[in-house]
């Protein structure tokens, strides 16, 4: 099985989690405010329904969304929905996804996303696994950052990691997790994780060290970092994603 089409798999049993989970609420539970600043639970699966369209969109070629107005108009539009509504939409949309996304392609071939960000069409799955995910522990409803898949934790890690990688607004610095990974970030240069770590130029080496919670916390604004320990400096401050 090809990358791209295991973590379909993946996405779909996310996508099913998510819905079990959310078909527990009411309709009061889904105007209620998720984890999400600004954001109810509408928001959030509003969201995830649009997303999913929107990714069908980029690997069909079109732009992501029409523009930043509309995608936020649509969420705004589509939030104060009752829940039977809300699960329809999420489910309709995601199974509009799949389709899309098994259709025999080039999965080699470059596409682009929003803000005229680029990936390689193959990686369009794990990024619909990404918003899934995540944004199950955005609704607040039980399922946590801890609950999450250990292949989905280490590999969205390392995808957060790379993404800030050579950013000149932070600070070189080497992420240690408790299982032993080790992943290198932020303006470092090109040099190797253990070069990092010897503190091979005096500028470089801030360790930060935690669980692996945690630290996908921090690296995607969920958390705060108050429970990762750091060495050789302080815990930096992130750039926006």
């Amino acid at each position: 099985m090809n990358h791209h089409e295991r973590d379909l798999e993946c996405v779909r049993t996310a996508t099913e989690r998510l819905l079990a989970a959310a078909g527990a609420l009411d309709n009061a539970a889904v105007t209620q405010p998720s984890r999400l600043p600004g954001w109810s639970r509408g928001h959030v699966l509003a969201h995830l329904a649009r997303n999913a369209d929107a990714l069908r969109n980029v690997l069909a070629g079109r732009p992501m969304y029409e523009s930043a107005a509309a995608r936020d108009a649509d969420i705004e539009r589509d939030a104060p929905r009752e829940l039977p509504a809300q699960l329809d939409d999420v489910r309709r949309s995601a199974e509009r996804f799949q389709e899309a996304a098994a259709v025999e392609a080039d999965w080699s071939r470059t596409v682009e996303l929003r803000n005229g960000v680029k990936d390689v069409a193959s990686r369009v799955p794990f990024r619909r696994w990404i918003e899934v995910e995540l944004h199950h522990v955005d609704l607040g409803i039980g399922y946590e950052l801890e609950d999450l898949p250990a292949e989905f934790v280490r590999r969205e890690t390392e995808f957060l990691a790379d993404r800030f990688r050579d950013h000149p607004g932070l600070a070189p610095l080497l992420i240690k997790q408790d299982d032993g990974l080790m992943l290198s970030t932020g303006a470092v240069r090109g040099l190797s994780v253990r070069e990092i770590e010897d503190g091979a130029v005096p500028p470089l080496g801030i360790v930060v060290r935690g669980r692996q919670a945690d630290l996908l916390g921090w690296l995607s604004g969920r958390r705060d970092g108050a429970a990762l320990s750091v060495d050789r400096g302080s815990l930096p401050a992130l750039p926006p994603l």
